[in-house]
């Protein structure tokens, strides 16, 4: 599917390199992590590339010693503290789903992030009015790529597969939306280039967000 047809009824997101630009955010947590093992600073692009398949597997890529459940407590308590200065909405993102929203469409986001998280930027950057559901792992049990977020999504808007489209930036997305048996459409905003994108084949590589609303 390349184009919004009358059959969409619904458009579920990913959040982080899709709505949201919180890598500075996700990266001041990763480095206070680190620093916690006796780790030097990264870069938050050396962070970003792991960043979309969850919590677990980022620490496990950007920290990778010590004890993994105390390196997850360590990132969970001191995320909130840069949350709100290390995020920001990217272009477009405010618009389209403003214009989705106006157009009767239901709206979704279902992302790897954990939901907490996710919910709380959603109230600070003044998204909720637009969104129908807010879907992280804990509530289905497993990360993307498994389909079950966008599976458990659809059952709360209320639509089937063939009325909804995934919206993400990463090959983790289109592998998810592919698992669930969604059209996929991406945008090359996020933690993987737009070759690895194209080499997924997505339905179709977006330019910018505010594409959706043509």
């Amino acid at each position: 599917m390349t184009e919004l047809t009358d059959s969409i009824r619904a458009v579920l997101f990913d959040f982080d390199g899709t709505l949201i630009d919180s890598y500075p955010a996700i990266a001041a947590s990763v480095n206070h992590v680190r620093s916690l093992n006796g780790l030097a600073p990264l870069s938050v692009p050396e962070v970003t590339r792991h960043v979309g398949r969850g919590p677990i597997h980022l620490l496990a890529n950007t920290v990778g010693v010590g004890d993994p459940q105390a390196n997850l407590a360590a990132y969970r308590a001191h995320h909130p503290t840069v949350l709100a200065s290390g995020t920001r909405l990217l272009p477009g993102a405010r618009e389209t789903l403003a214009r989705l929203h106006a157009r009767g469409l239901r709206l979704a986001i279902c992302s790897n992030k954990p939901v907490a998280f996710t919910r709380e930027l959603v109230a600070l950057l003044g998204l909720g009015n637009w969104l129908d559901a807010i879907l992280g792992p804990e509530d289905v049990g497993r990360h993307k790529p498994a389909p079950d977020m966008l599976l458990a999504a659809l059952d709360r808007l209320g639509v089937t597969a063939d009325q909804a489209l995934y919206v993400g930036d990463m090959v983790v997305d289109i592998q998810t939306a592919r698992a669930a048996g969604l059209p996929v459409w991406v945008v090359p905003t996020g933690s993987d280039t737009l070759e690895a994108l194209q080499a997924a084949a997505p339905d179709r590589c977006l330019s910018s967000l505010l594409e959706l609303c043509h």
